[in-house]
C-alpha cells in the first residue's frame, strides 16, 4: 500500500507544491521507466514516455482515489505505451541491451566460454523477438509479473483487470512463448531443450 510519507507527498501535491511532486517523480521514475522501456524496447522512446507519464499524472492527480500509488503511476503508463505501439503499428524496438529482457539469470553462474556468451546473446535476441510476438497485453502481463516481480494483485491494479485476468493473460503469454523459443532450438541452451527435458523424463522413468 502507499506508505504515510507517500500519502504526504501526494496531499502537498494536490495543493500545489511541486518538489513535493518531484519527490514523487524521484520515488518511482526508475519502475516507470523500466516498464515502458521493456514494453515499447527503445531508450529514447521510453524516456520521452516516462516523462509525458509524470506529466499526466500530474495534471490528473486529483482523480487518484487511494489504493497504491505506483499501481495508478502504472496505468498510465499502460497506457501511454499502448497507445504508442497502436499508433506506430509495429513491433517493439531491439536497441537496448540484450539482457532487459533474457533468461540468462537463470542459467548456471560460472565462468563461460566466448561461444556460450555467443549462444547467450542469441538467446537475448530470440527472447526479444518472442516478446514482440505478444499482444501488449500479454506483454505486459509478463512485464510486471515475470520480470518486474509485481505480485498478482498488484499487477491486476496497474493494468486495471482482475487478478484472474493478469493470470489469464500470463498463461497464454507464457505458453506462446514457450512455443516460440522450442522453435528456436539451436539458441536454446541445453536445460531448455524441449527433446533434452524428453529425454531426462524418459531416463527418469527406466531407473
Amino acid at each position: 500500500m502507499t506508505s504515510p510519507d507517500e500519502q504526504k507527498l501526494i496531499q502537498l501535491s494536490l495543493e500545489g507544491h511541486l518538489d513535493s511532486f518531484n519527490r514523487l517523480v524521484e520515488i518511482h521514475q526508475d519502475a516507470v521507466f523500466s516498464v515502458a522501456l521493456r514494453m515499447v524496447r527503445n531508450h529514447a522512446i521510453a524516456e520521452d514516455l516516462t516523462q509525458d507519464a509524470f506529466i499526466s499524472a500530474f495534471s490528473n492527480l486529483r482523480s487518484y482515489r487511494g489504493g497504491i500509488f505506483k499501481a495508478w503511476l502504472m496505468r498510465i503508463v499502460r497506457n501511454a505505451t499502448y497507445d504508442h505501439l497502436r499508433r506506430t503499428k509495429r513491433r517493439p524496438e531491439t536497441s537496448i541491451d540484450q539482457n532487459i529482457v533474457s533468461f540468462s539469470d537463470t542459467l548456471e553462474s560460472g565462468e563461460r566460454s566466448p561461444h556460450e556468451w555467443a549462444q547467450s546473446g542469441e538467446l537475448g535476441e530470440i527472447i526479444s523477438h518472442c516478446m514482440g510476438e505478444l499482444s501488449a497485453d500479454q506483454r505486459m502481463a509478463v512485464v510486471l509479473v515475470d520480470i518486474e516481480g509485481y505480485q498478482y494483485d498488484e499487477a491486476a491494479e496497474s493494468m486495471g483487470v482482475s487478478i484472474g485476468t493478469v493470470k489469464s493473460r500470463l498463461n497464454r503469454a507464457r505458453a506462446r512463448l514457450r512455443d516460440c523459443l522450442q522453435a528456436h532450438p539451436e539458441h536454446l541452451p541445453d536445460s531448455m531443450r524441449l527433446g533434452n527435458r524428453e529425454d531426462q523424463v524418459t531416463r527418469a522413468n527406466d531407473v
